[in-house]
């Protein structure tokens, strides 16, 4: 009898003890995600349900809002507007292949010789490739201000490589933009054609636009995918190169 009042005795107490083991992990749990959620508030760049702002650091989650905003144009103004972003909402445009539902203008944004209007989604990662990349690269690598940035176009209605059989080009629709020079407050100019070769600051100012470009954009080629590239950065927010690189 001794024996089972002990036995009693001692399944009470481990059961008290795995039942104060799982609190004790509940209460852990809690505690982490109350400690997760306060975090993510602090650090929107990370919190994929926070609303996107282009002022925001660029962190985790910047990607697929980013990505989310190709096929939403009206919420994709909505994030310029967010962000204190000019721009200009132009009727649509054209017919077919070339057909351009969403035409958003950049307002001070320094393109030249002009500034296209372009997706809506093109123009959010032009804006936030410019603050978060080229500017501070100019300021740290080349010691000035950026004062332009030279193109080559966004809006062309043609397939790719100049092949009648090829896929319809990004360009056909103004989801892409060639971007040729830039051009500095103390009245340098640097060129993909000109600077791209070599190790000289020049060349590194390039290869840090070109690599902060990439984080940004879905498709980013540059003269190391190939020839025709030579004397432009090709950029394009489309869903099919998703993460290319070159």
């Amino acid at each position: 009898m001794a024996n089972r009042r002990r036995r009693s005795t001692i399944s009470r107490r481990i059961g008290r003890f795995r039942w104060d083991r799982r609190a004790l992990g509940l209460l852990a749990l809690f505690a982490l995600a109350v400690a997760g959620s306060s975090w993510l508030r602090a650090h929107p760049e990370h919190n994929p349900w926070a609303p996107l702002d282009l002022r925001d650091p660029l962190g985790m989650a910047t990607a697929g809002k980013l990505a989310a905003l190709r096929d939403d144009p009206g919420e994709c103004r909505a994030v310029l507007e967010r962000s204190a972003v000019a721009y200009e909402a132009l009727d649509p445009a054209g017919e077919g292949e070339c057909a351009r539902p969403d035409r958003t203008r950049l307002e001070t944004y320094p393109l030249a010789p002009d500034t296209p209007p372009v997706t809506c989604a093109l123009a959010a990662g032009l804006e936030l490739w410019r603050d978060r990349s080229v500017e501070r690269a100019a300021r740290e690598i080349l010691g000035s201000e950026l004062a332009a940035i030279e193109h080559l176009g966004a809006f062309s209605c043609r397939r790719m490589y100049s092949d009648a059989d090829a896929p319809w080009s990004e360009h056909a629709t103004g989801n892409a933009i060639d971007i040729a020079a830039f051009v500095l407050e103390d009245g340098r100019r640097i060129s993909v054609l000109g600077d791209w070769e070599g190790d000289d600051e020049e060349a590194r100012f390039l290869r840090e636009a070109r690599a902060g470009a990439c984080d940004i954009f879905a498709t980013v080629l540059s003269p190391d995918y190939n020839a025709a590239h030579a004397d432009h950065f090709h950029f394009d927010q489309g869903g099919s190169w998703t993460g290319a690189c070159r």
